[in-house]
């Protein structure tokens, strides 16, 4: 391996909440503290976070309204963060620089390109691109960002497609490199009858979902779901662990479809807390769905479920196919109707014995292939070679 400096540069970092950003921590904290710097942005909680990480990590304003060059507040952003991230990386002797994503990361790195020459790779998650996609000035600065990178890093096969397919890449310049999960902390655990009786989950069949609340995640349709089975199985249960811009929508919902025995928001989740959700629930659910060009890239929390044994139902649409053995550690069903996804839940709720079967082989999948031991060595091989 190479002595090259890394220099991440992404918007979403932790303590931020998100995926991505957690993907980026568990990759990069495992390198050497001296081969990697992170530009992120400001974090209320960034005082008591950053302290405790080996790596530095330099932290600078990046909100903007929108994602194009055109509105004039972005423009001078945009700018702003190009010097910066020139400056930053000379200052701190960078090699290469890392985007978390093609807007705005990947464009404010182009920019950088073009005063310094510094190189950078991109990441693409999918659902990006698809935005992307959708306007003829993102499209533009889209390809602007992938003709001049070095490498373009694709968070599954569909990614990959997409890139080759319907941004005209070409294939040698696109690796791939998956999310994954910390098999070391997200284990099974036996059912915790005490800790179920105190959360109101002793005698309920409990689906837990897990992600920001937007209409791709298919919440909606979860709840009509839930609203079509409740005859058959009155002890059902939704947990929805995340927030986002969809809760006053999904709080009416409950209330016209009557759910309010039936549903639990849980807001943002503490670490401990979300491990013990996933360890003591029966089924993990993301009905996930396409919006537009907005769809689900991968879906991390599908390998924290599968980690702690617990089998996996997803949407048909995007990268999740990935992320399980379908018809072995979970199953994918078409989630653009609630009726179907209902369908589909009765199918796995009625074979109790199945579930479990499934979760022992989720976890025997992720161990092998997502664990972040085995995809930081990959990370390696590709960051260095």
């Amino acid at each position: 391996m190479g002595t090259k400096r890394i220099l991440l540069f992404s918007e979403i970092f932790p303590p931020k909440t998100g995926g991505s950003g957690r993907w980026f921590w568990e990759i990069y904290s495992r390198f050497s503290p001296d081969q990697i710097v992170v530009l992120t942005s400001t974090d209320a909680s960034a005082e008591t976070f950053d302290p405790h990480q080996k790596m530095k990590i330099i932290r600078l304003p990046m909100e903007m309204p929108s994602r194009g060059i055109r509105n004039r507040a972005n423009f001078r952003v945009y700018w702003r963060l190009m010097g910066q991230l020139k400056h930053i990386a000379k200052d701190n002797q960078i090699d290469v620089v890392h985007c978390a994503r093609n807007l705005p990361e990947g464009f404010i790195a182009w920019g950088a390109k073009k005063f310094s020459g510094m190189p950078y790779f991109c990441y693409v998650h999918g659902e990006d691109i698809g935005i992307s996609s959708t306007s003829r000035e993102l499209t533009w600065m889209t390809n602007r960002v992938f003709g001049s990178a070095r490498k373009i890093i694709a968070n599954s096969q569909n990614s990959q497609k997409l890139l080759q397919n319907d941004w005209a890449v070409p294939s040698e310049k696109v690796h791939l490199l998956y999310p994954g999960v910390d098999a070391c902390k997200f284990v099974p655990a036996p059912p915790d009858l005490a800790w179920r009786q105190q959360h109101h989950w002793a005698g309920r069949t409990v689906l837990l979902t897990v992600g920001r609340l937007q209409k791709r995640k298919g919440h909606d349709h979860l709840l009509r779901a839930i609203a079509l089975l409740k005859p058959r199985f009155p002890q059902i249960l939704a947990v929805i662990a995340g927030s986002g811009e969809e809760l006053p929508t999904l709080q009416v919902l409950v209330r016209e479809l009557e759910l309010a025995n039936h549903v639990r928001f849980l807001g943002e989740v503490p670490d401990t807390d979300l491990l013990k959700c996933y360890q003591q629930c029966d089924l993990f659910v993301l009905p996930n769905r396409s919006i537009g060009k907005d769809f689900e890239g991968f879906g991390m929390v599908l390998l924290e479920a599968q980690a702690c044994g617990k089998p996996v139902l997803a949407g048909a649409s995007g990268g999740t196919r990935e992320t399980m053995q379908v018809g072995e550690s979970g199953d994918l069903v078409d989630c653009e109707q609630p009726e179907l996804l209902a369908e589909k839940l009765t199918e796995l709720l009625e074979q109790p014995e199945k579930l479990i079967k499934m979760g022992q082989l989720g976890r025997t999948w992720v161990e092998n292939r997502f664990d972040w031991k085995t995809l930081h060595r990959h990370a390696e091989q590709l960051f260095y070679t």
